[in-house]
């Protein structure tokens, strides 16, 4: 009964914070909801004994990410008007030349060596200590790949905000 009551609090924790997340209509409200659920995962995480997990989750997720998120929508201001204007001249050209080139690539790649899941989603080895040497050493051999597609994602991630962010001002030539 005791198991059972540990995993259905969090769950309802879980569920709850995710509702906010898709029906409040304040953006830092979402955010306060993502904050809710990625909390109540980190608990998940440690009743099921896996502490570097749920540390790893409260740290990177709960903490930075949403700091960053709530960063962002306080920055950008959610009750300003859409800008359609191109801020840098030329820009939707050069977006749409570099996915046509990633997709080119990827393309040949798999052509040339053929499809394999096992180099994007490689069989999972069990780790039961789940000691912080023992994921690095699963996740820098067998799932660098992975690894370094989702670093490639944060740091598009990063220039896209920090490009969404910047304001260009125009400068005054009488002065």
């Amino acid at each position: 009964m005791t198991e059972i009551l540990l995993f259905a609090i969090p769950a309802l924790l879980i569920i709850l914070g995710a509702l906010i997340v898709v029906f409040a209509k304040n953006p830092v409200h979402n955010a306060m909801g993502l904050v809710l659920t990625l909390t109540s995962l980190a608990i998940v995480y440690i009743t099921l004994n896996a502490t570097f997990v749920a540390m790893v989750q409260m740290l990177v997720y709960a903490g930075a990410v949403m700091t960053l998120f709530l960063f962002v929508i306080m920055m950008i201001g959610v009750d300003k008007p859409d800008q359609s204007k191109e801020s840098i001249k030329g820009q939707s050209l050069l977006i749409s030349g570099t996915l046509i080139i990633l997709v080119a690539v990827v393309l040949f790649v798999i052509l040339e060596n053929g499809l394999s899941w096992d180099l994007f989603f490689p069989e999972s080895e069990n780790i039961i200590d789940g000691t912080p040497s023992l994921i690095a050493g699963v996740m820098f051999t067998s799932w660098v790949l992975p690894f370094e597609i989702i670093s490639i994602l944060l740091i598009v991630a990063t220039t896209a905000a920090l490009a969404l962010a910047y304001e260009f001002k125009k400068s005054d030539s009488n002065d």
